[in-house]
């Protein structure tokens, strides 16, 4: 008798440890769960621990508690001036209602995300629509991120979900627009660059004709100046050689006529064809210098 129940403990023991995993389950705190009965949310709001369900019948469905990122695909978006643009955009969110979330979504993040980016998407759409370029890109960038979330906030409360920030990463123009803008930049530029270098070529001809005229003036004050001081030494050379004549006529007689000789003969190879009694040999014959005649 004592075996046979000892056979019946010990069984009991086996199936209770086999339905152990069945029947127990834990929840993190890095987790969220809700508890299902035949597909039917029982319970939800679950804090950390250890809790029991019945083996078979129940069925626990968990999700991730933290803070989540969808890195949204780059969306085309008509601002006000009827340009497009391409917004390149990242959402972060979080489970907020885990109950209304498995029953909205079934449980499935890649569905969440979905909805989320429709969401969101359609809240770029309309903000982008009411403003230009500009104020999308610098002006109002920040506003539009505030209005965005608060939007996305009300529209993922029926999810059960809560957004935590929406964040543009990056906006640019289509290729084609940004080839034609390129362009036009690069047309611009190069305007100004040729327009820089005509006044450059215009400031440079002022320059040269303005050094070229400052220069005959100078070369013509120089020559002016030289000519005077020419003049002024040969005024002086001229009362020289009168006040020297007039102090002794015969000695300055001689002296020139020196001079004339040491110019005259101081080549070596020179041939004169004179008169022997010419005047300019007086000094030759006669020391006093009297005529040969």
């Amino acid at each position: 008798m004592n075996t046979i129940k000892s056979q019946i403990i010990i069984a009991l023991l086996v199936l209770l440890v086999a339905l152990a995993p069945q029947a127990l389950y834990t929840v993190t705190m890095m987790e969220k769960a809700v508890l299902l009965r035949f597909e039917k949310v029982q319970r939800s709001g679950f804090e950390p621990g250890l809790y029991f369900k019945v083996p078979f019948i129940d069925q626990v469905v968990k999700f991730d508690k933290r803070t989540l990122t969808l890195d949204a695909e780059p969306e085309r978006f008509l601002t006000k001036e009827k340009k497009f643009l391409i917004v390149d955009s990242f959402i972060m969110w979080r489970i907020e209602d885990e109950e209304k979330y498995f029953t909205t979504t079934g449980g499935d993040e890649f569905s969440a995300q979905r909805l989320l980016a429709q969401k969101v998407n359609s809240g770029l759409r309309d903000e982008f629509g009411v403003r230009t370029i500009k104020e999308v890109v610098s002006g109002e960038r920040r506003e539009v991120m505030k209005i965005l979330q608060e939007q996305a906030n009300t529209a993922a409360a029926e999810l059960g979900v809560h957004i935590v920030d929406v964040r543009i990463k990056k906006v640019d123009l289509p290729d084609a627009v940004s080839d034609a803008v390129y362009n036009r930049m690069i047309s611009e530029r190069t305007r100004v660059a040729k327009e820089l270098r005509s006044q450059g070529a215009e400031a440079a001809e002022r320059i040269r004709a303005d050094a070229d005229r400052k220069r005959t003036e100078i070369i013509a004050d120089a020559y002016r100046q030289a000519q005077e001081i020419r003049g002024q030494g040969d005024a002086v050379s001229a009362e020289t050689y009168a006040n020297a004549y007039s102090r002794n006529k015969e000695f300055f007689s001689l002296y020139r006529s020196l001079e004339a000789y040491r110019k005259t003969f101081q080549g070596g190879g020179d041939i004169m064809v004179m008169e022997p009694d010419s005047e300019f040999f007086r000094y030759f014959k006669d020391p006093l210098g009297k005529s040969a005649k």
